[in-house]
């Protein structure tokens, strides 16, 4: 396939690789609502049902590497309706599970297969349009990206409400059946290359080094970091794998990743950026969901529809970016919304649950549409100067740093919130005694409020997690501000020059 020829039903391609990115990324958010739902079901604690979610984040993490070697390999449309065809069962029969331990079984598979979806729909994209289109195809492909996240928990939270949680993942079947179908019909066959030899041991030491680090941001919160012998060795593990690696890419006559892909500048850049972005992205939304539902007491379905905006503002903001990067600098474009994106931030780290539903959607608005002016601009400039016989390799590359920053994004955020609701707690509570002139014991709200009954020191308690919580979603979106520091600085480096493919 190749974007100097004329390619045949182009708009049919593209709206079934949208279906296909949609509902790899609605999978992604659509059964957060569900867990406590699946919990009570499937008779899980808390920590084990979260592996519903985990186990499919580091299946996917690990294999995203080999998607370019895969592709290559067996020919991209081959290996495209065999992912999308596994991932559309493996959800279905994820519904179907009776135990915890098949859900669980049934997810590791699901994200080995939907790994392959995310770099093979954006490759595809970069294939079937000229270079001269290559924002406008960017940002309808964003378009699928943004609307799974956004609708996720509002889907999720419907058909969990309205009839059960294995619901959430049977939605998936119909537009994943009818992409497989009209990829199969429209979607150019390409050449297989047989003789192609597949790198085991650099696979092998990236994989390991991914699925351990994925381990350790997953459950370090939960087994106290470094405290925990477990969490030391999977972080030892996932080092010493990538020094492996590293050396081995760089020493071997044909390695697993081809070292020319991080000599590119812009596309080294566009690795770190995407990462922070990432991570801001998916932190924000796991931070303001709870947010909402914990403390402004919004119901699961309201809370999913106050997080629309947001995912509407990136949608017109990446249209926008197409046409603005023609007559102006896309790096002036990418500061905008960096700076937007760190201007958010700091409105939204002086909320209060009784903040007004208005502000906070336009703001949640604004913060969209400040990602989408950073995210269609960053990957264009990324590929600008990536050869043509490359793409394959650096999109899946480009697809496991968003997934690291994802997870790192969330990991941190997690951490943090959990440090400083307890810190902030014991800094309240140390005000608290008997001796305070605002608790004496002189009306009846005093005596409720007393702390030396048992009534008045769990109220008092309650009111002090409450504020503690508030406090510590304060201080976790003011950290998020600091994201977009790494970015606006990387920017000084990123060439202009857009080559030919």
């Amino acid at each position: 396939m190749s974007d100097q020829g004329i390619v045949r039903h182009r708009k049919l391609i593209t709206v079934f690789v949208l279906m296909a990115i949609f509902i790899q990324t609605l999978d992604s958010t659509i059964a957060i609502v569900a867990l406590p739902f699946i919990q009570g079901s499937l008779s899980a604690s808390a920590e084990e049902v979260s592996w519903v979610l985990t186990s499919s984040v580091i299946a996917n993490a690990i294999m995203t590497a080999p998607v370019g070697w895969m592709a290559t390999r067996f020919g991209r449309k081959q290996v495209f309706l065999v992912c999308l065809g596994g991932f559309v069962c493996m959800s279905a029969m994820s519904g179907l599970s009776q135990s915890l331990e098949q859900l669980i079984l049934c997810r590791i598979i699901q994200g080995m297969f939907g790994a392959a979806l995310g770099p093979l729909c954006q490759a595809t994209m970069l294939d079937i349009y000229p270079v001269a289109q290559r924002a406008q195809a960017m940002a309808i492909f964003a378009v699928g990206i943004l609307m799974g996240p956004a609708m996720g928990p509002v889907i999720g939270g419907y058909l969990t409400d309205a009839f059960h949680w294995r619901l959430v993942f049977y939605v998936s079947a119909g537009p994943g059946i009818l992409a497989l179908l009209g990829l199969a019909l429209f979607l150019p066959r390409a050449t297989p290359e047989p003789t192609l030899r597949f790198n085991w041991y650099g696979f092998s030491m990236l994989g390991l080094a991914v699925g351990s680090l994925q381990f350790v941001l997953d459950r370090g919160q939960k087994l106290d970091w470094f405290a925990s012998t477990e969490i030391v060795a999977a972080a030892t593990i996932s080092g010493l794998c990538l020094y492996l690696f590293v050396v081995h890419m760089l020493t071997a006559d044909t390695p697993f990743l081809t070292p020319a892909l991080f000599r590119n500048r812009n596309f080294l850049v566009g690795l770190v950026m995407i990462a922070c972005v990432s991570s801001t992205m998916l932190a924000t939304a796991a931070l303001l969901v709870p947010f909402l539902q914990q403390l402004a007491g919004y119901p699961v379905l309201d809370s999913g529809i106050a997080m629309a905006p947001r995912g509407l503002g990136t949608m017109v903001a990446m249209f926008v970016a197409s046409r603005l990067t023609v007559s102006i600098d896309p790096r002036v474009v990418m500061a905008s919304g960096l700076l937007g994106m760190g201007w958010t931030m700091l409105v939204i780290s002086t909320w209060t649950p009784a903040v007004d539903q208005n502000h906070m959607m336009l703001v949640l608005l604004v913060q969209g549409f400040a990602m989408g002016l950073v995210l269609n601009p960053m990957i264009v400039m990324a590929f600008s100067t990536m050869p043509m016989h490359l793409r394959a390799e650096a999109v899946s590359v480009q697809s496991l740093a968003r997934t690291i920053g994802s997870a790192a994004g969330i990991s941190i955020t997690t951490f943090t919130l959990a440090r400083n609701t307890q810190v902030t707690h014991a800094d309240i509570a140390a005000g608290i005694t008997p001796f305070r002139r605002a608790l004496p014991n002189l009306d009846v709200a005093s005596l409720i409020l007393d702390p030396m009954t048992t009534r008045g020191a769990v109220s008092l308690d309650q009111m002090v997690t409450y504020q503690a919580k508030n406090i510590a979603y304060n201080n976790d979106f003011r950290l998020m501000m600091l994201t977009v520091v790494p970015p606006l600085i990387l920017l000084l480096l990123v060439r202009r020059r857009v080559s030919s493919p």
